[in-house]
């Protein structure tokens, strides 16, 4: 236990000394002087791009007045610091004209795809900072999702919604290095993915408040994406989304197995979900695995239906391991330890209806079958400790493949009160130890194709 507490103490403070060693004293460069206006109305990109451009050449800070500025893709650069003060708001154009469409990965594959409204690509040394706001201007871009989504739905097309409807992300930080995230600042109302961390490296995001459940409630608008990435820190983070939370990927299927990168080397810690699919997620594109993972000092809320959630499906592929989970606190949270292998089957399972022709490139690479044995996902040496939960509905939801089991998991002083006690499937060499899950309707947890050190370590019946 004090080895890992000190390895990723070791590297939380790396990360830190790495994505601060931009913050020294720095010129400013304010975006008003070079044609700005934050009236809400004209579209300020030209001028506040020109200032980030400006404050390139000088390794300085941009920085804007107190006002609402209209704008479609910024991209920073190596040496800037953007510092957003209090008033001061970045509101996103609801022109998909003013996103330029360039290679990345989104959900898992790579394709072309529009810019974020704040990008950091092939980059390094650059910080995002200040009490100011970064607004997706979201309801425009999620209603367009889901007209979409009602025409395909009955087609069988569930799963290509999410790629058809083009939605720009609020930030993307990729192939990019020693970045930092944070300083209060305010991100909501994201047309898609709030902060995607894809391809990059000691990155450190502290300090972010994520509100996009303003104007309604937007589809797939996750919190922050660890994407194939290593040596990332996210901490003190305060989120309020519609879909994945603090989430972990590592790619999708086919194209995800050919790419092949790890997310590895990630420390989450000391943040609150208010709402969102769970408090920690790794999932469901797994295909590049994970490994050397730590959350902890996490509090999810009433909205957010599971509590530690790994997802995946039998086309991903990919594996987990050495992952720990601890001191939780679930509040009202229905499932405290879910784990399935099936995740979602009408947007896992990409097939083209029968003679369906022209369709777009990225259909064929989300319809590339994956060899059954290569498909399977494997989770193993887990550990997870100190979760305290109240109000859930179900203690375990935990199933995977009789050929691809859950191996080698670790759950031990567990306090959990649910109304029963659910399932764990397809698990093996788990020890389950110093454990009190209080059941209402007195279950115990029933265990199907699953060898458990002793099954009577784990107490149930009537809750205190």
């Amino acid at each position: 236990m004090k080895r890992v507490r000190r390895s990723a103490a070791c590297l939380a403070m790396a990360v830190i000394f790495c994505a601060s060693a931009a913050g020294s004293a720095r010129t400013v460069f304010l975006a008003n002087d070079y044609g700005a206006k934050g009236d809400g109305k004209n579209l300020d990109t030209i001028a506040i791009q020109k200032a980030i451009d400006a404050a390139a050449v000088a390794g300085g800070t941009v920085s804007l007045q107190p006002g609402l500025y209209r704008t479609g893709s910024l991209f920073l650069k190596s040496g800037v610091t953007l510092d957003l003060p209090e008033g001061a708001t970045l509101i996103g154009s609801e022109s998909l004209n003013d996103y330029p469409m360039l290679p990345t990965r989104i959900a898992g594959i790579e394709m072309s795809w529009p810019s974020a409204l704040i990008n950091v690509r092939d980059q390094h040394d650059v910080k995002i900072t200040g009490k100011g706001t970064i607004d997706g201007d979201g309801p425009v871009w999620w209603k367009s999702y889901w007209d979409l989504r009602a025409s395909y739905e009955p087609k069988g097309l569930r799963w290509a919604a999410d790629y058809d409807c083009r939605r720009p992300r609020l930030m993307l930080i990729q192939s990019s290095s020693n970045v930092e995230v944070g300083g209060g600042i305010e991100l909501k109302r994201s047309g898609f993915w709030t902060v995607q961390i894809l391809y990059s490296h000691d990155v450190h995001v502290d300090g972010v408040v994520i509100r996009n459940n303003e104007g309604g409630r937007g589809p797939s608008t996750d919190g922050i994406d660890i994407d194939s990435s290593r040596k990332v820190l996210v901490e003190h983070a305060d989120i309020d989304v519609n879909d994945d939370a603090l989430c972990l990927k590592a790619g999708r299927d086919a194209d995800g197995l050919r790419v092949n990168r790890p997310t590895e080397e990630i420390v989450l810690r000391d943040s609150i979900v208010r709402h969102g699919a769970a408090a920690v997620t790794i999932g469901s594109e797994t295909s590049g695995g994970f490994r050397n993972i730590e959350a902890y000092n996490i509090t999810a809320q009433s909205g957010v239906p599971s509590g530690v959630l790994f997802k995946s499906a039998h086309t991903r592929g990919g594996f987990a391991e050495n992952i720990r989970i601890h001191d939780l606190t679930l509040e009202g949270v229905a499932i405290p330890i879910h784990i399935t292998m099936n995740w979602n089957p009408s947007y896992s399972y990409a097939t083209l209806p029968e003679g369906m022709k022209d369709v777009p490139p990225y259909w064929i690479t989300l319809t590339t079958k994956v060899p059954a044995d290569e498909g399977l996902p494997h989770f193993h040496d887990v550990h997870i400790w100190n979760i305290k939960a109240t109000g859930a509905k179900r203690a375990f939801e935990v199933s995977a493949y009789p050929n691809a089991t859950l191996d080698d998991f670790r759950l031990d002083h567990l306090d959990i009160d649910a109304a029963t006690a659910g399932a764990i499937a397809n698990a093996k060499n788990w020890r389950l130890a110093d454990n009190k899950i209080h059941t209402a309707d007195g279950t115990a947890p029933v265990f199907t194709d699953a060898t458990v050190s002793d099954p009577r370590e784990v107490p149930y019946g009537e809750p205190k």
